[in-house]
């Protein structure tokens, strides 16, 4: 009898091929591991054409100095200095430089996993054990879950020290590479508000209708509740033109709605409209001057102003 097939069976596995193997560790313990990629590019992949043969364009590695093709042997790694000169380096050299890590993830401190900002992630990858190292990763990832904290570790990979957060993730322990500090911009060039409401001139009626309107629209996390729409529609373009010919038409994305040109908005009406309207039936605090929306009249000098904007656009 056929399976329902599930969300998560329907998900790319895991390759079983490591990229890296060496040990987790912390203070005496060792747990030998290797690292698998967590994850699956799905995005198109576009091809370099030639438009007037549809040939493809390939990528060549070109001497800036002469213009010549130069073969992937005869290139090396080097670091430009300020005199112009370079210091090249082998791959075995940039190894020595760190004999005791490059097969080792290093943890040197265990912290909450909130305490960790997401502007710091960037690639998810598993560690699966290796050799008899079973019972010692169970008990790593059992110990971290119970905790609740995850370990800021460093490894080595491609020849690039990187700081990482040692996370348990169901069966399995998870190694998710960390940005560094000074990798991270500080938003003080950027013109934001200030942080408080009463800073903001929030009234406490906003901040109450904007609370129960995030507790509304919570739920739990479900990750394949969310698919990537964009390159679902590309995909379905591409699949409309190849059926079509080139005499396919392409239907325009959805366009932006016209926000007008004023940035003022009514916050609390906003708030109201997102909650379904829920406050429309309040009353206005007596006293308070009832609002009517004046409209403007068409007169003779506003239609030819009219007319000469559109001529403007046009032109």
């Amino acid at each position: 009898m056929a399976t329902k097939k599930t969300a998560a069976s329907a998900q790319p596995k895991s390759s079983s091929r490591s990229i890296w193997k060496g040990a987790i560790s912390f203070g005496l313990v060792h747990v030998p591991v290797s690292l698998h990629t967590a994850t699956e590019e799905q995005e198109v992949d576009f091809d370099w054409l030639d438009k007037r043969t549809m040939d493809p364009v390939g990528y060549k590695r070109i001497n800036k100095r002469t213009g010549k093709e130069i073969d992937k042997d005869n290139i090396v790694k080097g670091v430009k200095l300020e005199d112009d000169k370079y210091v090249v380096l082998s791959d075995e050299e940039i190894k020595a430089a760190y004999p005791k890590r490059t097969q080792t993830i290093a943890i040197e401190t265990f912290v909450k996993a909130t305490d960790v900002s997401f502007v710091y992630t960037e690639r998810p990858y598993y560690l699966a054990p290796e050799g008899k190292a079973d019972r010692v990763y169970a008990l790593l990832r059992e110990s971290l879950a119970k905790a609740g904290v995850i370990g800021v570790a460093r490894f080595v990979l491609h020849n690039k020290e990187h700081l990482a957060a040692l996370i348990p993730a169901g069966p399995a322990l998870m190694l998710g590479t960390l940005r560094w500090a000074n990798e991270v911009r500080s938003p003080e060039a950027l013109d934001l508000p200030k942080v408080g409401a009463s800073a903001n001139s929030l009234k406490p009626a906003e901040l109450k209708m904007a609370q129960q309107l995030i507790e509304e629209m919570t739920s739990v996390w479900k990750p394949g509740d969310f698919k990537d729409d964009f390159t679902g529609a590309i995909r379905a373009l591409i699949q409309k033109k190849a059926k079509a010919g080139k005499t396919a038409t392409v239907e325009p994305f959805e366009e932006a709605p016209d926000l007008g040109s004023s940035n003022v908005v009514d916050l609390s009406e906003l708030l109201r409209q997102s909650l379904g309207g829920k406050s429309k039936g309040k009353t206005a605090p007596a006293g308070a001057p009832a609002k009517k929306a004046v409209a403007k009249k068409a007169t003779p000098a506003r239609k030819a102003a009219s007319a000469t904007n559109r001529t403007k656009k046009a032109a």
